[in-house]
């Protein structure tokens, strides 16, 4: 597979968001994109600590936030726009109202049909992270990690624009696939959906994932024991983009709707 435009115009921002330019044309850099893309800095240091743009994308907060130590409770995993959300129809989910996708082919080769089949009228939640939003993911509540899959592809924006004009976005994108499972072994799955600029998914549990590389066709890494702790930060988006819960049936008792913005540590979910 041939690699597609978008990915090499993000390799090229990259570099340019990677350079640590002298002191005094970083500020200028880090201050005019807070200004223009209206970053609320409040909970990190100042844009002026960052030695390069990239830095600034990826900071991490000064304090980690508090929240709820029920069990049954599912956070946001990250600050973001619902862009959509609700219940997946026979083996379909919204990727914007009015346009639907296969769920099947979203989580691709590597899951088993016999996994791909609980989902059959689950749920769903789409998490858009503007350019303007933290850009780091964590995890939602405690949990075991069975499988992680690497799916080189394109890089079409994920805005609300492109949402609405180009069919099977989250099909076409270079993505990861997290196969995850409750302590009480009901399984749901996240998907992180690389997008234009930069492209670079950052899973801080498998270091060999390298997004928007040379790769070119799906990587399957699976795991015996590996669990992570709610709250846990295990990576982040270089640039903003999206990510993609979906849960099998009678799982998720979802508490947020379409058009809501979430941060990370907000209940979004009720285990049922």
């Amino acid at each position: 597979m041939k690699r597609h435009i978008s990915s090499l115009i993000s390799q090229q921002f990259g570099k340019f968001a990677n350079r640590e330019f002298s002191t005094w044309f970083q500020k200028i850099v880090n201050s005019s994109y807070v200004g223009l893309m209206g970053l609320d800095m409040s909970d990190f240091s100042p844009s002026n600590s960052y030695k390069s743009l990239n830095k600034l994308f990826t900071r991490s907060l000064n304090e980690k936030r508090p929240f709820s130590m029920d069990t049954g409770d599912l956070i946001s995993p990250c600050d973001s726009f619902i862009s959509e959300c609700g219940e997946i129809e026979e083996r379909r989910a919204l990727q914007i109202k009015g346009m639907s996708y296969s769920v099947d082919d979203l989580l691709g080769e590597h899951i088993a049909q016999s996994e791909k089949n609980k989902l059959k009228n689950g749920t769903f939640i789409n998490f858009y992270l503007s350019p303007k939003d933290y850009h780091r993911y964590h995890v939602p509540i405690n949990l075991k990690v069975t499988k992680a899959v690497h799916i080189p592809g394109k890089l079409y924006p994920v805005n609300m624009p492109y949402l609405r004009k180009q069919l099977n976005l989250f099909i076409e994108n270079e993505r990861v696939v997290i196969e995850c499972e409750t302590t009480d072994q009901k399984r749901f799955y996240m998907i992180l959906v690389g997008a234009l600029n930069v492209g670079v998914m950052n899973v801080s549990f498998e270091p060999s994932i390298k997004t928007n590389s040379e790769k070119r066709e799906p990587t399957l890494y699976e795991y015996e024991e590996l669990h992570l702790n709610k709250g846990d930060d295990f990576g982040c988006f270089e640039m903003g983009s999206t990510i993609v819960i979906v849960a099998e049936e009678n799982m998720l008792e979802i508490g947020v709707k379409e058009g809501e913005d979430v941060r990370f540590a907000q209940n979004i979910a009720k285990l049922i």
